[in-house]
């Protein structure tokens, strides 16, 4: 009897919990929807259309705290809340191309901080998820993104590129734009990202249940 009794105690216990983490995801994600919202430019390093915004804040919190997994799905709430609210005229390019970077940036520093849940591995996780973010964008933006926002806005890439050469006057090519302007843009995103990610992550991590130390 005390067997069937413990047996459905953590049957219910699992239920909880998946209900716990569902909740959390979608609460996550739409705390991120939120702050990709509040974009802003960082005219000395990129063009214009390029916004910095700090979504990438509650969807590594969520991948520390409950794992490489659930980042991908508070990730992935992330893009589609904002493909419904604001829609998208590149076919879903850009939101397919956002969710990679972000995954790309979260996956790492996740997969890091799991092996060993301290402080030093956090911020060698971030580390390691801010260089392959940026390598990530990199290659999308010139070999895809930048192509496809040329076609759906009727305009040559060369644009683009001279777009960039008014910021800097190395740039000459869609690989110089993407070296030059799209590698220090999200350097810059992640470090900041990491630093504020640091300061909240252990404030918050009893609501989430964490583990940081």
């Amino acid at each position: 009897m005390s067997e069937q009794v413990l047996k459905k105690s953590g049957t219910v216990q699992k239920g909880r919990s998946k209900v716990r983490t569902i909740a959390q995801v979608a609460m996550l994600g739409a705390v991120a929807t939120v702050l990709m919202l509040f974009e802003f430019p960082i005219p000395f390093l990129a063009p214009p259309f390029y916004e910095l915004d700090f979504s990438e804040v509650p969807v590594l919190i969520g991948a520390f705290a409950m794992g490489p997994i659930a980042g991908i799905a508070i990730e992935a709430v992330k893009i589609l809340l904002n493909f419904v609210l604001n829609g998208t005229i590149t076919a879903g390019v850009g939101e397919i191309a956002n969710f990679l970077v972000g995954c790309a940036f979260l996956l790492p520093a996740a997969l890091v901080y799991r092996k060993k849940k301290t402080r030093k591995h956090a911020i060698l996780g971030m580390i390691a998820g801010t260089v392959v973010m940026t390598t990530v964008a990199c290659v999308l933006n010139a070999w895809i993104l930048l192509p496809a926002y040329g076609i759906a806005f009727g305009m040559p890439v060369e644009t683009f590129v001279e777009m960039g050469t008014a910021i800097n006057g190395a740039i000459d090519s869609l690989f110089t734009f993407a070296l030059l302007a799209v590698g220090p843009f999200n350097l810059l995103k992640g470090l900041l990202v990491s630093g504020i990610v640091l300061l909240l992550y252990k404030r918050i991590r009893v609501i989430l249940r964490g583990d940081y130390s």
